[in-house]
């Protein structure tokens, strides 16, 4: 199936869940009822831009693009099924603007960064061990202060009883963002299931001690987009890691079950309809309330005064009583920081600095980009773009993609075991070369390999 028919399904797919959304959530200002204007000029447009991901390379920014671009997508429809009153006129015009100059970087810089240093073979072998190891460490740190078990209905109830340092929140975004799945990435290419597998049972363990449905969820989202990885040419992979779950929650919303109702209001409702209906809220919000001016971010705190004490979200909430408003880059550095007008200026901005994935990542394996980078498509969705490089480890990620040479994927993997083998072994002495027995039958071993 080509990228341009799989794309015209999904947008097809895309807009039918989003019309359900619109007949069940009227409590997040939404109606569809007698309103019918604009809807064909709505499609147009999403089909316009759409086209952009036929003829465009595989990259980071295809990947991160291609779900802004969905979640703004979703924007144009709530733009004419919004119930609340603003110049939807001028935001969508603002919106239209803002992914265009935004997707123009992400898709088109793709330039290698020239690498000044990278990690040799033996300690990126290595890398995934330690860094399974200080995740393991911090976890069991943690769970000195006590652990819980909660299902998904009491799972807010009990987060809020939980009380972590600020350092552990920040270790447990990175892990999430960046650690668990670049060596999740770095495992399967080396097909060590065994630290695939215990990757995954820790990325569980983490929810006894945070209660997110992140912990609950990243390991199926890691191992969704390795069988993707597996079958599908990489920009296909992207556009099916959207489709299939705008499928599924299209299929539950036909069975009437409970569980059928969380699958739908998972999938279609809060990971795709719901970072649409908060920029919306956040243009509403903007259109008669002061600009941040990027006083929401912590180091812009103490230089500029900021008409807003609490985090954006939360000031959103308390405004509209649909709880935390979290939103994407659109929203935050867009929207709240400069207004409508000046929101495709900075999401301009925000392309070139998500270009720089494309250039460090450039001459790594396609299904290495695509899984490594599995998580930062849904956390860009639901937070702004500083957040995500600093305290949800995309700044890191890039920095691991630097360090790691093109070439460590062309040659065979050889067991971290052998490895250490080979360079703390010990074995008797051959007694016409001198050099002990073990060891060199080890690195024999080794260059065998394939």
């Amino acid at each position: 199936m080509s990228r341009a028919l799989l794309l015209l399904v999904f947008v097809g797919l895309f807009f039918v869940s989003l019309m359900i959304v619109s007949n069940v959530a009227i409590n997040f200002h939404i109606s569809t009822y007698g309103r019918k204007e604009g809807v064909a000029a709505m499609l147009v447009v999403t089909v316009v831009i759409a086209g952009a991901f036929v003829f465009s390379r595989f990259s980071f920014g295809y990947l991160a693009g291609f779900y802004l671009f969905a979640m703004m997508a979703g924007y144009f429809w709530f733009n004419i099924f919004g119930t609340l009153g603003y110049d939807r006129r001028v935001a969508l015009i603002s919106a239209i603007a803002s992914i265009v100059l935004f997707l123009a970087p992400v898709l088109l810089i793709t330039r290698p960064a020239r690498r000044f240093f990278t990690l040799p073979h033996a300690v990126l072998d290595l890398l995934p061990a330690c860094i399974f190891l200080l995740s393991a460490v911090v976890f069991l740190l943690t769970a000195l202060n006590g652990v819980r078990l909660a299902g998904l209905t009491d799972m807010y109830k009990y987060r809020a009883t939980l009380h972590h340092s600020q350092l552990f929140e920040y270790f447990v975004g990175i892990f999430y963002g960046a650690l668990l799945p670049f060596t999740f990435a770095c495992s399967l290419a080396r097909k060590r299931w065994l630290m695939l597998l215990a990757l995954c049972a820790l990325s569980l363990l983490f929810y006894t001690v945070t209660l997110t449905k992140v912990s609950l969820f990243v390991s199926s989202l890691l191992i969704f987009f390795a069988i993707l990885s597996a079958y599908f040419e990489a920009r296909a992979a992207v556009i099916l890691s959207l489709l299939l779950p705008t499928a599924v929650g299209l299929l539950a919303r036909q069975f009437n079950s409970d569980i059928a109702f969380e699958v739908f209001g998972f999938l279609s409702f809060r990971m795709l309809a719901i970072p649409s209906i908060s920029l919306d809220h956040y243009y509403v919000f903007f259109a008669d309330h002061p600009l941040t001016h990027f006083c929401q971010l912590s180091f812009m705190k103490g230089i500029t005064d900021c008409p807003y004490s609490d985090q954006l979200g939360v000031v959103l909430a308390n405004w509209f009583r649909l709880g935390n408003l979290n939103a994407s880059l659109f929203a935050t550095e867009g929207v709240a920081s400069v207004g409508a007008l000046f929101a495709p200026i900075s999401a301009l901005v925000c392309g070139l600095i998500l270009a720089i994935g494309n250039n460090v990542s450039a001459g790594l394996p396609k299904p290495f980009i695509f899984v490594s980078a599995a998580t930062i498509p849904h956390i860009l969705l639901n937070v702004p773009l500083a957040t995500t490089l600093l305290s949800h480890g995309l700044g890191l990620l890039f920095l691991l993609w630097y360090v790691t040479p093109p070439d460590y994927f062309e040659q065979p993997a050889v067991p971290v075991a052998r490895q250490i083998w080979r360079r703390f072994g010990r074995g008797p002495p051959n007694k016409f070369t001198g050099r002990n027995v073990l060891p060199a039958a080890a690195e024999q071993a080794g260059s065998f390999r394939e």
